[in-house]
């Protein structure tokens, strides 16, 4: 990689899983009422054709990892089980009022948090509950995040009798360096089983997740784990950024900025990771997802479908997503809402018989032309401008931003539209970023994202 380019756009910059991103969603025009309308005229759209796509928020984990931004409640109490799996469930019926058809499930995605803190038991409970009276896509998919150091048999072969054939593993780093300080304990035996028992089960999809970048990592030891991954050979591996963001996660205070890598290792972190994964044969797709040559990602970035959404890439599109759960978001395409972050307050709603939104974001004009063309970028590599049906000055002031980015060789840039170059590749939230009209019209005065590398 370019030195000068990587010193260039390492700026802090969102993961564009959305537009607009979080931070510049307009909460003052927003209302639990605009979402209810917006959810049911994406579902009366869409349903029928394309199905929907469910998301669950399973906050719980035993022990925090350090290094984690999600939404997590810290508990050895197993008796919260039970009364969690009960208000998603009373969530859901909300949206199946809302709704007021029979919804077609395309995607199913339990995250977290750690789903199998849950007891397969209870996991039967609340799939059983969600897939009561839905009709089921012909091409849905069921999958769900695991931690290798609890997942059972019993949570495999249950959630694999009702319909899952997904599996994502937490793994990050097996240095045990590195897992000591971000207090994320996995073994190499721990990994290996739960893969091999899932394989035997007949589980089609195993996916690693790998961090660079983290606290006390080194050239060494990331060679180190990914020669061990490739050993395993999971179906598909996501590699990400560590984000680095302790002023909204003080569990990220337990290190200094002083153990991690700096901007120039973490970059060669990347870059070596990156060769590793083709080397083992691995295609990448979009940004920070690698996958064998079969998968279905592989296949949908090469026919030009694949789709990016909260849940990350996906080869299924749906324009509905719900998000169940404490702090879940859904998206209508139209409109972004997201739940409760504080688990009482989540609780205290459900049991009020109130849809548990606590802010969200109607689109405008602008912010559809905008979010299809970041959606492309992210995507496809590319995006075609249509200045006829698109009179958006929004779009013109971002296209003049673009042309620095060319100049760079990040990316061809004509009248019709742009395309990522082989260079570009590695800085598609940069590229992403000179779109984002409201960004640029508001300015951060403090950061607001971790780093683009």
């Amino acid at each position: 990689m370019d030195k000068s380019l990587t010193a260039k756009y390492n700026v802090a910059a969102p993961r564009y899983t959305s537009y607009p991103t979080m931070p510049y969603w307009e909460l003052d025009t927003f209302s639990p009422n605009q979402w209810i309308r917006s959810v049911k005229t994406s579902f009366n759209e869409t349903n029928t054709k394309d199905g929907i796509s469910l998301y669950v928020h399973l906050p719980f984990c035993e022990s925090l990892c350090t290094y984690c931004g999600c939404n997590t409640r810290i508990t050895k109490n197993h008796r919260v089980e039970e009364p969690y799996i009960n208000a998603v469930l009373k969530e859901w019926q909300m949206y199946r009022t809302i709704m007021g058809d029979v919804p077609a499930i395309r995607e199913l995605h339990l995250g977290g948090g750690t789903p199998t803190f849950f007891s397969a038991g209870n996991l039967q409970k609340l799939i059983s509950g969600l897939l009561d009276w839905v009709n089921i896509h012909p091409q849905a998919e069921l999958s769900f995040e695991a931690h290798p150091g609890n997942t059972t048999e019993a949570h495999l072969q249950t959630l694999f009798d009702l319909g899952f054939r997904r599996l994502s593993l937490g793994i990050q780093d097996f240095d045990p360096a590195v897992q000591l300080i971000i207090n994320r304990h996995q073994t190499l035996e721990q990994v290996r089983d739960v893969t091999h028992m899932a394989r035997k089960i007949g589980y089609t999809s195993v996916n690693y997740d790998l961090i660079y970048g983290l606290p006390l990592q080194t050239m060494d030891s990331l060679v180190s784990t990914m020669n061990l991954v490739s050993e395993l050979a999971p179906d598909r591996i996501a590699f990400y950024s560590y984000a680095h963001v302790p002023w909204i996660k003080p569990g990220q205070r337990k290190f200094t900025e002083a153990d991690l890598p700096d901007a120039p290792t973490k970059a060669k972190l990347y870059e070596i990771g990156r060769s590793l994964l083709k080397n083992y044969g691995y295609t990448e797709v979009g940004m920070d997802h690698f996958a064998l040559p079969n998968d279905a990602l592989v296949k949908a970035g090469t026919e030009g479908t694949l789709h990016r959404n909260f849940m990350g890439y996906t080869h299924q599109h749906t324009q509905l997503m719900i998000g169940l759960g404490v702090s879940a978001i859904s998206d209508s395409w139209y409109a972004f809402a997201q739940n409760q972050k504080k688990l009482e307050d989540y609780i205290n709603d459900i049991e009020l018989g109130i849809l548990p939104v606590f802010k969200g974001h109607v689109l405008t004009t602008d912010d559809l032309v905008i979010r299809k063309h970041i959606l492309n970028i992210m995507c496809t590599g590319q995006t075609l401008w249509n200045h006829h049906a698109e009179p958006c000055e929004a779009l013109l002031m971002g296209i003049e931003r673009l042309e620095p980015l060319a100049n760079d060789g990040l990316i061809e840039l004509c009248s019709w539209g742009l395309k990522v170059t082989e260079t570009g590749k590695r800085f598609l939230r940069n590229i992403c970023m000179a779109l984002d009209t409201r960004l640029y019209r508001d300015k951060p005065s403090t950061q607001l994202f971790s780093m683009a590398i």
